[in-house]
């Protein structure tokens, strides 16, 4: 596994940097203007100094580059000036640089990871908790009644697009309950017990959709896969030996029917960090995926490329990993 590990991972590398390139080509050659958000009254002359300073025209490899070692080389040198080990002078030191801000793009990245972990991660880890009893008990009391109603539900959180459940929750909750606030108070501190109740209330609606939505489609693979399993020699061999349901069902079915599910999971996982760009619209959560929509709407390629790389580089990571679960879960699974 160790070996099988370390291959995938040096082949990793030429993949991202071909990622990278591709991803750097297609953006450079988008249509757009750094300056296209500036006052009209600026002279063209010092709107084209500006594109110079912030290296538009730059040939297209001495650009990439530049941006590839502001990712790899720079970045990282500069975390470590922050943690105490200064290697080299961090004057010399040239980051990626948003067109919008003027800032490091890595420092506009790391303000809205927060709002995006905690609303989009902590509606993916309540969708796969419900998604997989639901999954479980679906498949083992198939056609029941339970199974009816989850099938029901599951169509429809999977078929219904996020925006119509986050509006409809909006108009239910909000504007004729007043249960929840519609908008999400990104600069909301959690200092007290009465801070902490309103940040838990401007997170149910946003959570609840996106919940919904991962649990419908990790559900609908976990049935499927456990009834795929239910009707296999070793569970007819389980329960000829003796075995109790509970363990036939819990150890040995559940098991090998997640070998497909930790995929749809693992795939998921990177969607965490990229952000639910519609929901994050809908309730005004300042997390990455509104981040990303500004970056595209000004032309703020530095960003855009950078947050698309990041997203690249944790679905191939996750892959791995998902690689790596597989031998866990089926021992008769070897990469070596």
């Amino acid at each position: 596994m160790l070996n099988y590990t370390l291959r995938r991972l040096l082949f990793a590398i030429p993949t991202l940097l071909v990622i990278s390139f591709i991803i750097f080509v297609i953006l450079d050659l988008a249509p757009g203007d750094p300056t296209g958000q500036l006052p009209l009254t600026i002279p063209a002359e010092v709107r084209a100094q500006i594109r110079e300073s912030l290296g538009v025209g730059e040939p297209i490899h001495i650009a990439y580059f530049k941006w590839l070692r502001g990712f790899f080389v720079y970045e990282p040198l500069y975390w470590l000036d922050q943690m105490g080990l200064t290697i080299g002078d961090p004057a010399d030191r040239a980051r990626i640089i948003s067109y919008a801000t003027r800032g490091p793009v890595f420092d506009l990245i790391l303000e809205r990871i927060p709002q995006t972990l905690w609303v989009v991660g902590l509606s993916y880890v309540f969708g796969i908790l419900i998604a997989l009893p639901i999954g479980v008990i679906s498949a083992y009391k198939q056609y029941s009644w339970f199974d009816q109603l989850g099938t029901f539900i599951s169509m429809v959180g999977f078929s219904v697009p996020t925006f119509f459940t986050g509006l409809l929750m909006i108009v239910i909750f909000s504007v004729q309950l007043g249960w929840f606030p519609s908008v999400y108070d990104t600069t909301l501190e959690v200092n007290s017990w009465e801070s902490f109740i309103k940040q838990v209330k401007q997170m149910v609606m946003p959570v609840a959709v996106l919940a919904l939505y991962n649990a419908s489609q990790i559900s609908r693979f976990m049935r499927a896969s456990m009834l795929d399993n239910l009707t296999q020699d070793y569970v007819r061999t389980a329960r000829a030996k003796g075995m109790s349901e509970k363990v036939v069902v819990l150890t040995h079915v559940l098991r090998n029917s997640l070998i497909p599910v930790v995929t749809v999971i693992a795939l998921g996982v990177p969607t965490i960090f990229s952000g639910a760009i519609i929901t994050e619209q809908i309730f005004r959560v300042n997390g990455l995926g509104q981040l990303l929509i500004i970056g595209i709407q000004g032309s703020d390629f530095p960003l855009v490329q950078t947050l698309t790389f990041i997203f690249a580089i944790l679905i191939v990571l996750f892959n791995l990993i998902a690689d790596v679960i597989y031998g866990i879960l089926d021992p008769r699974i070897r990469y070596d």
